[in-house]
Parts: structure tokens; C-alpha cells; sequence
């Protein structure tokens, strides 16, 4: 198996630590350790206090199972897994679910190893692609235009990365029912959970609302600790777990004892955590609202409604590669283009969700209106 570049985590390794203005960031506001352990109720705190740093138990930390389990309407903790991160669920997940010549559907744009897993395992892959003349809103025909008699599997990436689209309670049933007649799984990314704008929009969890739905989400993106790499996988199919629990056992085999506890903490205090994040988000939308309405003749977007990020298109007659690539020289702000998506067309990605959020637009605007005088 020959896994090809990871074209976006490449371009964080080249740019990420040593661009003073990250203005394409995919994460919450970080939180720093001392503020966790502020928050901490009593029984999180004898935990950290008697920790041991010997192996931890593979599927995690029966607190911690049993607190995740909680984020969800009809799990139990032996419903939950977890991995070093999102990123070792989605490989540990894809790996057991896909064999050679199975068939499966992606939403596009998507995290790239969402799509490039599945070619590496042998599978064929279909993108159904958003369009941004359409909202980027998925249409539901075109998917069910995609399933063939072979399809094993429909990965979602809702809220979504990086268009900030949300799927409505419709398009979620409609593709729920699409797969079950099929007997596919569906496989979500649902790692920006938490983070709707308006939170009546929330939808169920795939993990709850289908019997082959597998849930995949983290402590990174909504709650803002990219840091302690814990993630996990939830579902009601019990075999697909116990099989991607067992493929763990090849890769980290178990997480970080101290991040176990410290993701307990988190989530024991989640409404704390979720409440900050969101505050920044809502204010730094109004700023770049009034941002995008003062630079309409350059740029272009549909305005998210959900998570830390925006695509926005660049109007302007320069490729957005060596836009971006002026902007990191010139003023050190970073923004991602839309090509480490795939995303065809002059698109670029910024990132909301950090305190800084101000200083680093301005820095942009001002490199901006260079193009515009």
C-alpha cells in the first residue's frame, strides 16, 4: 500500500511554526493546561493526583468511555473507542470496514484521508461534489445517483470541513434510508459537533440515528484541546468496533494516560468549554461579515453555519497559491488554498475560531486592498 502526500497536513508541516498569523486555523481557541485543571471537579482531580504512568487500557479510560458516551442520546460506553486523535480512528475504521473492489461514496471537498484511505485499501471511490453556486449544499439525487450494487460505505464529513455547510434533518433521514436499502454503512466525521451556529440545527449523531452508522469525533476541533490527541470511535455495530479496536493494537495500542484525565476534565466541564469557544466564534463572524461586505468586489463566500471555517473565493485576477504565498512573504499571515482540498477554482480557506482572529484579518486586509487601489 503507497499512501499519497498528505497534502494539507504538508502544508501545516511547512508553514505552522514558523508563520507568526495562522489565519486558516481548523481548531477552537486552545485551552492551556492550568485552566483545565481550574475547572476540574473533585473526582477528575484524585485521578490526576494518583496517576500512574504505565500503559492505559486499550478502547480508554472507563471514565473517560463512560463520559463520551454522554455526548450522545442512545450509547453506552462499550459503544465507544478511542484513538490517538480523529485521525487514528479514520484509519482504523476505514482499514476494517473496506476490502479490495468494495465501492464507496465520498461528500466532496472532504479531509483528505477520508477519500485517499478508501483508493489505498482498494476500494472504488465516488466524489459527489458541493458546488458553490448551490450554497454548497448536498444534493441528495446525486447521491443516491452514485450507489451501485457494490457500495460498502458513505463517508460524511457534517458540520462540514472546510465550507462550514450543514446537512438539514431531510437530507440526513434521505441518506440514512439511501443506505440502509443498500446495507451500507455510513462512516461521519462529525468532529466540528457543537460548534452549529444556531444549535436547534443540530442533527442526531449518525451513531444515533443509524443502526451501521459509525461516529467519529475528538477533543481537538469543538472543544479546543488539539493537544491531549485524544479522539474515538462511536457506534451501535458492535463487530466494527471490536475490529478497529483490534487494529489499534498496531498502531498507538492505547492513548496518553495523562490526556485521558485531562479529557475527563473537559468534558465534566464541556458547557464551560463550549460556551467560550462559541462566545469567540459569534464575535469574530460579526467581524468578518462587516470584513467580506467591505471587500465584496474581492472576495466572494457562502457565510458558514457552522465550525471555525470558511472557503472563501478569491475575485481578484491572481492564482490564490501565489496570493497566499505573497501574503505569508509580506505580512506573515497564513491562509490555506482551496488546492490542499482538491477544491477546484481561486478558493482559500480561514480559520475563526482564535482570540487573534482580529489582528491576523487586519493584517490580511491590509495586504489585501494593495490589489484593489
Amino acid at each position: 500500500m503507497i499512501l499519497p502526500p498528505f497534502k494539507l497536513e504538508e502544508f501545516w508541516k511547512k508553514y505552522e511554526f514558523s508563520t507568526p498569523y495562522l489565519l486558516c486555523c481548523s481548531d477552537a481557541e486552545t485551552w492551556e493546561m492550568k485552566e483545565i485543571l481550574t475547572l476540574a471537579d473533585e473526582g477528575s482531580k484524585k485521578l490526576w493526583e494518583s496517576l500512574h504512568f504505565g500503559y492505559t487500557e486499550a478502547p480508554g479510560h472507563p471514565t473517560l468511555r463512560e463520559e463520551i458516551a454522554g455526548l450522545y442520546s442512545t450509547l453506552t460506553p462499550d459503544d465507544i473507542f478511542t484513538f490517538a486523535g480523529a485521525e487514528e480512528g479514520i484509519y482504523c475504521g476505514l482499514k476494517v470496514l473496506i476490502k479490495p473492489r468494495d465501492h464507496v461514496i465520498v461528500i466532496d471537498p472532504f479531509y483528505q484521508s477520508l477519500g485517499t484511505l478508501p483508493e489505498a485499501f482498494g476500494a472504488h471511490v465516488t466524489a459527489v461534489s458541493l458546488k458553490f453556486e448551490n450554497q454548497w449544499k448536498l444534493d441528495l439525487s446525486e447521491v443516491k445517483k452514485a450507489f451501485r450494487a457494490n457500495t460498502k460505505l458513505l463517508i460524511l464529513n457534517y458540520p462540514h470541513n472546510p465550507t462550514g455547510a450543514l446537512l438539514d434533518k431531510e437530507t440526513q433521514e434521505g441518506l440514512i434510508e439511501l443506505a440502509r436499502k443498500e446495507g451500507a454503512y455510513i462512516f461521519s466525521d462529525e468532529v466540528y459537533r457543537f460548534l452549529e451556529l444556531d444549535e436547534s440545527s443540530r442533527l442526531p449523531s449518525l451513531a444515533d440515528a443509524y443502526e451501521k452508522g459509525i461516529s467519529i469525533n475528538v477533543m481537538t476541533k469543538s472543544f479546543g484541546l488539539a493537544g491531549l490527541r485524544v479522539g474515538w470511535m462511536a457506534t451501535k455495530d458492535t463487530d466494527v468496533l471490536r475490529q478497529a479496536g483490534s487494529y489499534k493494537l498496531y498502531t498507538s495500542i492505547c492513548n496518553s494516560a495523562p490526556s485521558e484525565i485531562l479529557a475527563i476534565m473537559a468534558l465534566r466541564a464541556k458547557e464551560t468549554l463550549l460556551k467560550r469557544n462559541r462566545e469567540i466564534i459569534f464575535a469574530n463572524l460579526k467581524i468578518l461579515d462587516e470584513f467580506m461586505k467591505r471587500n465584496q468586489k474581492a472576495l466572494s463566500w457562502v457565510r458558514p453555519s457552522c465550525g471555525t471555517m470558511a472557503v472563501i473565493k478569491l475575485l481578484l485576477p491572481h492564482s490564490v497559491e501565489n496570493f497566499a504565498e505573497d501574503l505569508v512573504k509580506s505580512e506573515g499571515v497564513l491562509i490555506m488554498p482551496g488546492s490542499n482540498f482538491d477544491l477546484p477554482g481561486n478558493f482559500f480557506r480561514i480559520g475563526f475560531g482564535k482570540k487573534n482572529f482580529q489582528d491576523c484579518l487586519n493584517r490580511f486586509e491590509s495586504f489585501l486592498q494593495k490589489f484593489q487601489n
